[in-house]
Formats: structure tokens, C-alpha cells, sequence
């Protein structure tokens, strides 16, 4: 597992770019922690309140908040407002995650950051959007993605649908398409030399996210109506998680013939005729049946020698540690260690751009001094911010690398 020894970024396909994340809580911090990971300079924008006096000396817990320096502004200060808008002067991109309106009442909506700076890309994540009947509801992960029409698919037969942690609408759907549109709008900035804003719904990302099930319903393949009964949604026999005489599972996703043919061959079921139409749905119930008492009868260490390395389409269902330790994962440093803690290693790789290793999180204020002073406040102008409470400095010991 890699270790993390740097505290900036050096490079990174992102590497140039400057962003503003006003803070915020989990969609928000993701899409900042991609952009940074990416080289980006990002700085996380705390509110003042969030300061503690008595900050420890070792890195944030929160794995989200990795890889960029952070300021604390009391944005309900009229200097406070101005310390954030003389940033935005210098900065490709500002990414925020209120409800409707909220930035605009504190005097930081897209009008005045994009007066201040043309090219200003403008994010924004809501759950349901900047408008329609339900934008100035509150809401979460689990309300988004069953108002798109996905929550309703995760479900086996007869059973009710199970949220997928809250994988799909607030980081699949919400902070990654957050990501992507920022990318998006720098990319097209330095061709126009204008910024825009970029309305990210978490509803709407979600739906996207679908959009493979859509074409598949459209074709005849997917039955809305009869979730847990379809190819991929634990109906069919050879893509499924089965139970292993141990109490742990495996998955098998053997879609193909000539990977559902090593199926049954690893299994011992090539001889048995049930298992001839493997498509025949009217017959999945009772070949899963079947199959599951096949794989009852080995522990999943066993299975694992049996079926990895093969094209059946097998792996382990594993815990996050277990996953950290699984030598595939060790093998390719999918998992990395900042300031004592594991964590997924930064994602997608490059050949000729990739990343330094990210910073540790941060604490609020941290680094509010030094970030005034590297986006060019003067001397006197940072004394009297901090002085009169419109900047905050949270700065604690060398937090540990």
C-alpha cells in the first residue's frame, strides 16, 4: 500500500487550475476531493464558526476532504464577502452545494462572482435543481434516486427496494457529474473566454446513470414492472452474489456462453440439461436454487482458488479492508495510506500526468493565512481580516504526513 509523504500537488492533468469550494458535506467535498486529486488547486472555503480553538495536530479524519488547503470566512461579514469575491477574481471555478438561492441572499451568487471574473465557471449542486416543483425542498440520497425512476430497480422479487449506500445519487449522480460539468465548462472557457454556470442535479445524474436500463426497456429486455426478475438485477442464475459453506460470498457474473460454459464446467454442472438455456428466464428460479447448493458446499477461499484467473467472472465480495488487502488491489496501489488513515488511491491513472499523491485533510482555517497570501492579499490587508474576524486562522501544528 502506498504511502503518503507529499503535502502539494506537483502535477497532475489539472495542474494550472484554480477552484473555490464553498464547503459543504458529502456530494460537495467529493467533487473536490476528483478535482484535486487531479492536480487541481482547490481550497475549501469553511465557514469562520467551523474554526476550532483548540485544533489538534493531526490530519482531519474526513478522507474526503484531501488534497487542498482551507480558509475560514465569515461570509456573513461584509469583508468576509469581499475576501471571498477578491479570491473568485483569481479563480477558473467556484463549486457550491446550497439549496436554491442560498449564495445569492449571501451576496455570492453567480451575477457578482461572474461582474468579478468573466471567466468564472460557475458550479452548483442541488438534489433536485435550481428550479422545478421541487427545488426548494429539502431532501437526501435515497429521495433523488427514487424520484429518477433508479431506487425502484434495486430490489430482488418480492422484496422492497434497498438503497445502494447512498453510492448513486449523491457521488455517482451528484458530485462526479458536479466534476465532469466544471471540466466541461473549463474546457469550453478557454475557447470562448466565458465562464458559465453548471446546474448539477443530483435527480438528474441519476437518471442518467439509467440510461443503459432505458435503452434495454425500450428493446424488451428490462420488465419495470418485475424488479429482481431481469438480467442484471439478480433475477438471472449466472449474475448473481452466492453464499459460500464459510458465511462469506462471491459474485458471478457469467453473461456470456463461453464464460457461463466455464461456469458450469468449474461448478460440476455441464452434464446436468437444466442448465442448457441459459437464457430461458422461465427456468432462472430453479437453476439459482440449484447453483446455490453448488456453492454451499465450499468456502469461498476455495472458490476463489477454483475460479480466479478464469473467465468465469468471479470475485471475492469483500469488505473495505478486505478489499485493501486483496493482492490485485495491493498489486495496482488502488488503496493508499494519508496521515495513518487507508483510503482509495486517486482514480482515473495517467501515462504522462499523473498526480502527486493528495495532502492530508485539512482542518478549517488551516491554511488561511498562507492562502490569502498565495492569491495575492497584501500583508496589511490579511492582519486586518483576521483581526476583525472576517478571516479566521485555524492554523495548527504540521499536521502528520
Amino acid at each position: 500500500m502506498a504511502n503518503q509523504s507529499q503535502s502539494t500537488k506537483t502535477n497532475g492533468p489539472l495542474s494550472g487550475y484554480r477552484i473555490i469550494e464553498i464547503a459543504g458535506i458529502g456530494p460537495g467535498p467529493f467533487a473536490a476531493m476528483m478535482l484535486a486529486d487531479m492536480g487541481a488547486e482547490v481550497i475549501r472555503v469553511e465557514r469562520a464558526q467551523s474554526v476550532r480553538g483548540d485544533a489538534p495536530d493531526t490530519a482531519h479524519w474526513d478522507v474526503l476532504l484531501r488534497g487542498r488547503r482551507n480558509i475560514a470566512i465569515d461570509l456573513k461579514s461584509p469583508d468576509g464577502v469581499e475576501t471571498l469575491l477578491s479570491l473568485v477574481e483569481h479563480a477558473d471555478a467556484l463549486i457550491e452545494g446550497f439549496r436554491p438561492g442560498v449564495m445569492e441572499r449571501l451576496g455570492v451568487g453567480p451575477d457578482v462572482c461572474v461582474a468579478r471574473n468573466p471567466k468564472l465557471v460557475f458550479g452548483r449542486m442541488t438534489g433536485w435543481g435550481q428550479d422545478g416543483p421541487y427545488a426548494a425542498s429539502a431532501g437526501h440520497d435515497i429521495n433523488y434516486i427514487s424520484l429518477a425512476g433508479a431506487l425502484a430497480h434495486f430490489s430482488r422479487a418480492g422484496e422492497a427496494p434497498v438503497p445502494p449506500l447512498n453510492m448513486v445519487g449523491d457521488f455517482g449522480g451528484g458530485g462526479m457529474f458536479l466534476a465532469y460539468g466544471v471540466v466541461c465548462a473549463l474546457l469550453e472557457a478557454q475557447k470562448s473566454g466565458k465562464g458559465q454556470v453548471v446546474d448539477t442535479a443530483m435527480v438528474d445524474g441519476s437518471a442518467v446513470l439509467m440510461s443503459m436500463f432505458w435503452a434495454m426497456k425500450n428493446i424488451g429486455i428490462f420488465d419495470e414492472n418485475k424488479p429482481g426478475t431481469n438480467l442484471l438485477d439478480t433475477g438471472a442464475h449466472f449474475y448473481d452474489v452466492f453464499l459460500c459453506s464459510d458465511g462469506k460470498y462471491v459474485s458471478i457474473g457469467s453473461i456470456e456462453p463461453q464464460f457461463y460454459a466455464l461456469l458450469l464446467e468449474k461448478t460440476g454442472l455441464s452434464s446436468d440439461p437444466a442448465f442448457a438455456k441459459q437464457m430461458d428466464a422461465s427456468q432462472w428460479p430453479t437453476l439459482k436454487a440449484k447453483l446455490a447448493d453448488v456453492m454451499r458446499t465450499k468456502t469461498s477461499s476455495q472458490w476463489c482458488e477454483i475460479m480466479e484467473g478464469t473467465d468465469v467472472c468471479f470475485a471475492p465480495v469483500l469488505t473495505m479492508s478486505e478489499a485493501a488487502k486483496h493482492p490485485h488491489n495491493v498489486a495496482r496501489q488502488t488503496f493508499i495510506e494519508i496521515a495513518g488513515v487507508t483510503q482509495p488511491a486517486p482514480a482515473p491513472r495517467f501515462s504522462r500526468t499523473a498526480a502527486a499523491l493528495p495532502s492530508a485533510p485539512a482542518h478549517a482555517g488551516q491554511h488561511s493565512r498562507a492562502v490569502l497570501a498565495d492569491w495575492g492579499f497584501e500583508a496589511d490587508r490579511i492582519s486586518a481580516l483576521l483581526a476583525s474576524g472576517a478571516v479566521v486562522d485555524g492554523s495548527v501544528k504540521d499536521a502528520k504526513k
